[in-house]
Order: structure tokens, then sequence, then C-alpha cells
């Protein structure tokens, strides 16, 4: 098979989505293809950081920060749920 058919299918090797055999026929055709070999040992070591990084973290703090940013901007945020009682200090008022 040639190399062009090969470079077609790097993004099938990066996510393991090959069968065994064509995916040993990818990796001798990269003995003597640089570029096929640097295109797939750099878009597996993508594919595998992609997929083993767990995402952001959305806190309550988070959805805060959000929605005091829309409040600023002036944008009527329709809320569904109260707002947690620890957002919000109640202080003391006493009038002299």
């Amino acid at each position: 098979m040639s190399n062009e058919f090969y470079r077609k299918l790097v993004d099938l090797y990066a996510g393991r989505e090959l069968p065994a055999e064509l995916e040993d026929q990818m990796e001798l055709a990269a003995f003597q293809d640089p570029e096929l070999s640097h295109d797939m040992a750099t878009m597996r070591r993508t594919v595998d950081a992609l997929q083993s990084d767990s995402g952001p973290e959305f806190t309550e703090e988070s959805y805060q920060r959000i929605l005091m940013k829309l409040y600023a901007r002036g944008i009527p945020a329709q809320v569904t749920t109260e707002a947690p009682a620890h957002i919000q200090y109640h202080l003391p008022m006493r009038m002299n």
C-alpha cells in the first residue's frame, strides 16, 4: 500500500481504532517515511493527552463568577435555582 493511503489513516491510528495488522503495517511504513512517523507519533501523543484530561472543573464559584459577569454587562439572566446561602453573607444592621 502507498504512503498516501497510510497518511489518510493517521487519525484512526492515533485513536487506536485500526485493526492490529493494519496498525503494524503502518508502523513498518513509518520506518521508511520520517514525515509519516512524525505525524503518527505526535498525533497519538495528542490524542492520548486529550483522552487523559478530565476537563475543566465547573464549581459553584465558577457559576457565581459567570452570573456576576452577566449581570455586570446588563444581561438579564433568569436563574431557575436559588443562590446558595453560603454565597451571600448577612451583616447585622444597627440603627442608633
